[in-house]
Formats: C-alpha cells, structure tokens, sequence
C-alpha cells in the first residue's frame, strides 16, 4: 500500500533549479531514506512532503490524496529538536495534539503516557534544559507521534546525537515502524549518514547536485537487526558510497 507519493516534484526558486523530477514512493511498514550531496535540497524536498513548503511542479500523495498543506496524519521531526524551552516536556508533547479535538486533561494523560512509552517518566514535568540530547530528541518523537500519525518525517535526527544515543533511537524507530499498537506505518528520513540509511531503510533514495534527480533507488533486503559487521552490509555500503560518486 502506497502511503507517500512523490510525484515529478520540482522546486526552483526565481530562475534557479533546486530539484528536477523526483519521484519515489514511501509504503505501508517501510522506512525510505534520502541521501545526497549537501545542500542538494533534501531539507526542502522532505518540507515538500509535508506540506509546509509548495512545490512547483508536480505533485505529492497522500494516500491517493494531493497534499496542499500540513496534515495531522503527517508529523515532522526537526534536526534541533524544536523543544519550546519554556514549556515543561509535557507541555511540549501536548503541542502535537493542539489540531485535535480533546479536553486538557485527555491531552495531558496521552502525552504524560507517551513520555513514559519513550523512557521519560519521571521528567514529564521537567524543562528541556535539564535534558541530555537523546532526551530531548525522545521528547521530539513523543510529540511527533502523540496525535498517532500515519506517516512520520524526519530531518536528520540523529547527527547532533553521540553514536550511543543514536544507536538507542535508531532501534526504537524500528520497533515503532514494526509494532502494531503504533499507528505510524511509514518513515521518511533525510540523512547523510549511509550506514544509518542502511541501517534503518527498506529503500534508500539516492540524490545528485542540484538541480537535485534521483540517481537511483536502491532496495535494502537485509534481516533486522542489521549487522553492520557483515559482508552484505558493507557490500551496500560501498554501492552507495559509489553510487553518490557518479
């Protein structure tokens, strides 16, 4: 089942050229990642997706549907965390239900029970400055995943983030992506990192120079948990390295 669609997109700003006909597709229970050069336009083609920024040709899907502004079903998890630092880690998490119809205080059960899901108990009521990295970027994921989205964005989440943290996380997004109790069946991530876009993904978007063209989509059949150790795992880690080199 086709969750994202990406259409033929394009994005140039006056007479300048930023991306040129990408098209992929993002599936039910999948993990797309996109890679490419920086300042190629992945930031700008992920805000695409979701909504907040329109292309200027062609088109993305949403289940079958033309996205023409941000959806609840679509959540985005920024490289910075995005936390409002004067705002309690509840308070936070209780923004990504602010498009909902729900009493405070429903709003306040369901975000104190995700912060607890993520490993925050006991912080609920806690600023974010008092947290460390990974546990802002938990409250970052609590909250993109609060108003149980379909489909959940993310712009390099992980590169602020020390390897042992980033480890922890990136194995929770596989066990949400893969657990049938959260409603987020599709994962979009911009990286640069090919041995987390290996890691993670089912399909790898590969991206040249602006004007940004998908150089090619290349399918990563690997059992979960991958080793990173393994001959397959650093065969693909070279293909895409030399892939991005073209």
């Amino acid at each position: 089942m086709d969750i994202i669609s990406v259409d033929n997109v394009k994005y140039s700003i006056k007479d300048a050229a930023i991306i040129d006909n990408v098209s992929f597709i993002a599936r039910k229970e999948k993990f797309v990642s996109v890679i490419g050069p920086s300042g190629c336009g992945k930031s700008t083609l992920l805000r695409i997706i979701a909504g907040l920024v329109p292309a200027t040709g062609g088109r993305v899907l949403f289940k079958g549907k033309k996205i023409t502004e941000p959806i609840r079903e679509i959540s985005f998890v920024f490289q910075d965390f995005g936390l409002l630092p004067w705002l309690s880690n509840v308070e936070n998490v209780k923004l990504g239900l602010s498009m909902l119809k729900m009493s405070n205080e429903e709003k306040t059960q369901r975000s104190m029970s995700i912060l607890k899901n993520f490993g925050l108990e006991g912080f609920e009521n806690s600023y974010p400055n008092v947290l460390s990295g990974g546990m802002k970027q938990r409250v970052g994921l609590a909250r993109a995943v609060v108003s149980e989205p379909v489909a959940l964005l993310m712009d390099e989440p992980f590169s602020s983030l020390d390897e042992l943290t980033a480890n922890a996380l990136r194995a929770e997004l596989v066990r949400m992506l893969l657990d049938k109790k959260i409603a987020v069946i599709s994962m979009i991530m911009i990286t640069h990192n090919i041995e987390e876009a290996i890691e993670l993904s089912d399909d790898i978007v590969v991206l040249s120079n602006k004007p940004t063209k998908v150089k090619k989509i290349v399918h990563i059949d690997l059992e979960r948990p991958r080793d990173k150790r393994s001959k397959q795992f650093l065969d693909a880690v070279d293909n895409i390295s030399r892939i991005l080199k073209l």
